[in-house]
């Protein structure tokens, strides 16, 4: 079997490796079936296949939705493993992941009672839910962006350090954990943009998305979150 296809297989076989290989393909599905839907009526069989697509691509997003739900007990775990954040050297970044994980936390309820009530288990508009959660997961993410952004500015900091004393090893180290800090930013940049798409309409550019756009933003966040798996940083919390 070849290096690549037992790579996949691996992956395939952890959930969080799964989990990030579907949200790849459904956002892909939408790229795609976003591009191809908005062809001229005449192009009858591109028009049809991005129809199929994109409801391919609803499917597999209903289908995470329903995974998310037994994954409040892991990310409890890690929240109390974390605790108030000792291990932190900068107080900055500490207060932020402290913020981070109670809107990760609290967001998990919010997306099975939407669900609960779209699926008619409970009473009630699942509405007021899904925007709840869609507000918990957009401000995850720009606690995230912070985070990321003081964790830049630190390492900038310390590797000007290393240059003036030497240290070639600890300078290609930090390095590497300013790409994957970067590559952090850009992943959760791309998904604030769709996470403001799905805002009420009014605020900013809510709503004013076409499926590519979103498939796109969703495909480079994914794609992303596939790189850091490869490289071993697969500590994240999920995205929708």
């Amino acid at each position: 079997m070849q290096p690549s296809v037992e790579s996949l297989v691996r992956l395939l076989e952890s959930y969080r490796g799964r989990d990030k290989v579907i949200r790849t393909v459904c956002y892909g599905s939408q790229l795609v079936g976003g591009v191809l839907s908005q062809k001229v009526e005449t192009d009858v069989s591109s028009h049809r296949l991005g129809k199929r697509l994109l409801l391919f691509s609803a499917q597999l997003s209903h289908c995470r939705t329903v995974l998310r739900l037994f994954d409040d007990l892991s990310m409890l775990a890690y929240s109390h493993s974390y605790g108030l954040g000792g291990g932190e050297e900068d107080a900055g970044v500490r207060l932020v992941s402290l913020l981070t994980n109670v809107a990760d936390q609290l967001y998990y309820p919010c997306e099975h009672i939407a669900w609960a009530a779209d699926a008619e288990l409970i009473k009630g508009k699942s509405d007021k839910w899904w925007l709840l959660s869609t507000v918990l997961w957009g401000t995850s993410l720009l606690l995230g962006i912070l985070r990321s952004l003081r964790v830049l500015l630190l390492l900038k900091k310390k590797l000007k350090r290393y240059e003036r004393g030497g240290g070639g090893n600890s300078r290609s180290q930090l390095r590497r954990q300013m790409q994957r800090e970067v590559l952090s930013i850009l992943s959760s940049m791309a998904d604030l943009c769709n996470a403001i798409h799905w805002m009420p309409p009014g605020f900013l550019w809510a709503g004013r998305f076409p499926n590519w756009l979103v498939g796109l933003m969703g495909t480079i966040s994914s794609l992303i979150g596939l790189i850091q798996v490869n490289a071993g940083d697969s500590d994240e919390t999920d995205s929708p």
